[in-house]
């Protein structure tokens, strides 16, 4: 019989009502983290998320729909964002700085955050060995340090896959903390063997791709689902400081009849008092500096 596979997140058991009581920095009680995928994609090779299935080749129609995100949907989201002082954490595919430059202009304008996302969506980290990988991860922060002049804190993975070696190497590589999981309602530190690695929370479910897309939820009920979980996370947050994180997609939200209800729901969380509208790298300089709420393991440290 063979053994089971640990897992390589390697996170305590703590259940929230045991754990210190306190705020975010101003008093806040409700961190909130609007997600923007902003992504490229090879034609015809790789990994591709579809509106259409069983497209015959070659996939115009699917192209064409992704592609709307990086012409159009991205400018919308971004300036919706703005609008409403919610800056943008973009999820960022490097290839976008060579095929649509003026969206990071956008990005930089809105005051977004900027997160390695690998070069292209077509990619997946599960087809990587080790060596391969480290290089890969490089490759990224080296391409947003020369085009954003700072190297990213923070890394979400295509597809959100990852292999037993990718929390190390994210690590060693000088990434901070990791937008792909939701194991918690607050910030929770991981172990590597290269140093700590903090996970933000990451929505899977209060994610467009995965809801609208992947099961035909209506804009509307999308909708409804954040609200849903705003009105409870602030209720549930009176004592203990938690994260709501909302991941969106350029060429999914930033359709018109998408939009509208999204943005609806992000208008009633900005004007709610305890909310700060804020981006991963902030939440980390947050909990670094609060080590009386989010203590970090002893084995993190070495």
């Amino acid at each position: 019989m063979n053994a089971p596979v640990p897992n390589p997140a390697h996170y305590r058991y703590s259940p929230l009502p045991s754990r210190p009581q306190g705020r975010w920095p101003g008093g806040a009680r409700l961190a909130v983290v609007v997600c923007v995928g902003v992504e490229s994609y090879r034609f015809g090779e790789g990994h591709a998320e579809d509106v259409l299935a069983d497209v015959a080749a070659p996939d115009v129609v699917n192209t064409a729909w992704r592609d709307y995100g990086n012409r159009v949907g991205a400018f919308r989201l971004f300036e919706r964002l703005e609008r409403l002082g919610i800056p943008p954490t973009v999820l960022l595919n490097t290839d976008v700085y060579d095929e649509a430059p003026d969206v990071l202009v956008a990005a930089r304008a809105a005051a977004a955050e900027i997160v390695g996302h690998g070069r292209s969506n077509s990619d997946t980290l599960a087809e990587m060995s080790a060596t391969a990988q480290r290089a890969y991860l490089a490759d990224v922060a080296d391409r947003i340090r020369v085009e954003e002049g700072l190297a990213p804190g923070g890394w979400s993975s295509p597809w959100l896959t990852q292999t037993s070696d990718t929390l190390n190497l994210l690590a060693d590589n000088g990434y901070r903390y990791l937008l792909d999981l939701r194991l918690d309602d607050q910030p929770v530190w991981l172990t590597t063997a290269a140093g700590p690695l903090l996970a933000i929370p990451y929505a899977a479910e209060l994610n467009d791709s995965s809801t609208m897309i992947g099961r035909s939820v209506s804009p509307r009920a999308f909708a409804e689902m954040i609200d849903d979980e705003f009105t409870e996370l602030h209720a549930g947050a009176e004592h203990h400081p938690l994260v709501m994180s909302v991941v969106l997609h350029s060429f999914i939200s930033g359709a018109p009849f998408r939009l509208g209800p999204i943005a609806r729901a992000l208008e009633r969380i900005a004007a709610t008092d305890g909310v700060w509208l804020t981006t991963p790298r902030e939440i980390h300089r947050a909990v670094v500096a609060s080590p009386q709420l989010f203590p970090m393991p002893v084995e993190a440290t070495r």
